[in-house]
């Protein structure tokens, strides 16, 4: 890779770059299209997988192909009014419900944690190392995770020698680039230190239970008690925490996943009476739209208001 190209990939977040990758695979491996494509063989690719996948599924392909096209200097073949009126075509007689991660409650982040702090008790007792470096990873991560909002490519590109520790304050998290930030200009998040589920004491336990000095916060910890040299992948993360909510009882733990954190404290701090802009600040959302994605109202049934008129 020569530094031209070095630079060009370090633009582009790494999973956009794996499922653009990966799109544009499937348009010309699978489906057998060309590259540059026409405006006509676009409508065909979607049309011939309309019933198949989502139109989210569609939309992130062509997205893919687009920036083909772009970086290899053709034109954008989906930009045509060919390809806008197919894939309209199909959101209306194909239409998806969005499914949301379910939002992790305050009460069962409490019930994980004290399974955690359970099973590390026995642990210590047993002298089970993997074991004690297991559950103090997963607290931490599932601490920081909820308490920051953090996104889950966020929490696992998080590294040691970006950490300050502030002495009975919390500490400051630096990350270089993340989705919000797209000039790239870094962005440093505090982390407060609490009296109870505290991220900043599970993160301190954590590091010092690993002796890590350097590089990614959470890495894969094998069977021998072995940390990994490199983070956890992106693929691991929602079977980890499944597997993880699981073990500590929660009920369909396949209905989580790691926006599940983010959710869960946006819905707290919203019952809390934080106001939208503090909110949106302390997360890190752009607009009001993405905000109100993770947020649900105290009342969504609208029941409450209902049954005041009525009782009224």
């Amino acid at each position: 890779m020569n530094n031209i190209d070095q630079y060009l990939q370090a633009a582009t977040r790494e999973n956009t770059q794996r499922s653009y990758a990966s799109a544009v695979r499937h348009f010309e491996v699978e489906w057998g299209g060309f590259l540059p494509a026409i405006p006509d063989s676009l409508a065909r690719y979607l049309v011939d997988y309309a019933e198949q996948h989502s139109i989210h599924t569609l939309r992130q392909r062509l997205a893919a192909l687009a920036q083909w096209h772009h970086e290899h200097g053709f034109p954008d073949p989906s930009k045509s009014p060919l390809v806008r009126k197919i894939l309209k075509g199909i959101q209306v007689l194909h239409p998806v419900q969005v499914q949301q991660a379910a939002p992790l409650q305050i009460e069962q982040l409490m019930q994980v944690v004290h399974w955690l702090e359970t099973e590390l008790v026995r642990a210590l007792a047993k002298a089970n190392t993997t074991a004690q470096l297991r559950l103090c990873r997963d607290r931490a991560l599932l601490l920081l995770g909820f308490w920051r909002g953090f996104r889950g490519d966020e929490l696992l590109r998080l590294r040691i020698e970006h950490i300050e520790l502030v002495p009975d304050e919390g500490m400051r998290c630096f990350l270089a680039r993340s989705k919000g930030d797209r000039l790239g200009h870094g962005c440093i998040y505090s982390v407060p230190m609490l009296s109870r589920l505290c991220p900043v004491r599970a993160y301190r336990a954590w590091i010092e239970l690993s002796g890590l000095t350097g590089g990614p916060v959470f890495r894969r910890i094998d069977r021998w008690g072995q940390v990994a040299a490199t983070g956890i992948h992106a693929n691991s993360l929602i079977p980890l925490l499944r597997k993880l909510f699981a073990q500590a009882g929660l009920s369909a733990p396949e209905n989580f996943s790691s926006h599940s954190l983010r959710r869960g404290f946006a819905g707290w701090a919203n019952t809390q009476g934080w106001d939208l802009k503090t909110l949106m600040e302390y997360v890190g959302w752009k607009d009001v739209k993405s905000a109100m994605r993770y947020i649900d109202g105290a009342d969504p049934f609208a029941r409450q208001r209902i049954e005041q008129g009525l009782s009224s």
